[in-house]
């Protein structure tokens, strides 16, 4: 059996899809409010905070997958986030389950450094310091060999149905909405997004593939790296209008902290907009080179083709 846990967003509905699409009908999906993706899932509702639930959540368990999410809320993340990670490390160690943990970039450096897998840990915020701390906890018990597991790191998320970022918020919210697009300090710099079904997919193939274990992967991104304006270019042939768009200065963010604490939230996040954010997944090609990459125009024809749809 294959288990989920925080399966109730994008990442692990798609990942559960996959997994039945191409690995196996044995299931489990796990969240507080556990709800089928599959006709042929099983559910298992748990509060992963306690730990008893965890070890529960995962008996049984070949692989136990990794991705849940916590609303962006610096203080949540601190009280829960670290202690979510330990009790499921320790859920896997007592099912002798394998973990497959689905990381982001947020413990990187946010300056122009191409990321590698090798990159240092240089969180610059609370936020990625909890998450430097959670790979770390994953990288330790590798390490010591009480812990067969694997990081699945990516960038920021662009995608379909509930695929939440900020890029999905401020271009392609906004062209639904007919309103201005706006993008952060920069629309000259190099960016790297993940199509988040191609992230779901990647994970599973990783979580499948046992000589994969016990290492960190990048995620496969589109090669060409689009700047927003480049991105906004391609979004406006494909949707066949011109696209207006406004850089925001960093000053119009740092106001709108003051006020807002989703705005306050995304401070610590901004520097990566300052500077070209390149993100290596050379690793990952070259050990599935048969791995379909969705490139943007697809990406932004099958969003178009949704919006429509509704």
């Amino acid at each position: 059996m294959q288990t989920i846990l925080g399966a109730n967003g994008q990442i692990g509905e798609e990942l559960a899809r996959e997994l039945k699409r191409n690995y196996t009908s044995d299931i489990r999906i796990v969240s507080r409010k556990a709800k089928k993706v599959n006709d042929t899932d099983m559910v298992f509702s748990a509060d992963l905070t306690i730990k008893e639930k965890a070890i529960e959540a995962v008996k049984g368990s070949e692989i136990a997958y990794f991705t849940l999410g916590l609303p962006m809320d610096t203080d949540l993340w601190e009280k829960q986030f670290l202690l979510i990670m330990r009790n499921v490390i320790e859920a896997c160690k007592i099912n002798k389950a394998k973990l497959v943990f689905f990381d982001n970039t947020y413990m990187y450096p946010q300056d122009s450094r191409v990321l590698t897998e090798e990159t240092a840990f240089e969180p610059i915020g609370r936020k990625g310091e909890i998450r430097k701390e959670m790979a770390e906890m994953v990288l330790n018990e590798i390490k010591s060999g009480k812990l067969e597991a694997v990081i699945c790191r990516a960038p920021e998320f662009y995608g379909p149905a509930k695929t939440q970022s900020i890029t999905n918020t401020l271009i392609f919210n906004a062209i639904k909405e007919n309103k201005k697009l706006k993008v952060p300090l920069s629309d000259t710099k190099k960016r790297s997004l993940i199509w988040t079904p191609d992230a779901s997919r990647a994970t599973a193939l990783i979580g499948n593939t046992p000589d994969a274990f016990n290492e960190t992967w990048h995620l496969p991104v589109d090669e060409s790296h689009l700047n927003y304006k480049e991105f906004i270019a391609l979004a406006s042939k494909i949707y066949g209008k011109e696209l207006k768009y406004k850089v925001i200065p960093k000053f119009v963010f740092s106001i709108g902290a003051l006020f807002s604490k989703r705005a306050k939230e995304l401070q610590e996040l901004l520097p990566r907009y300052e500077h070209a954010n390149v993100f290596d997944d050379s690793k990952f090609r070259k050990r599935f080179p048969d791995f379909v990459v969705t490139s943007y125009r697809k990406g932004i024809e099958e969003i178009k083709e949704e919006q429509l749809s509704k």
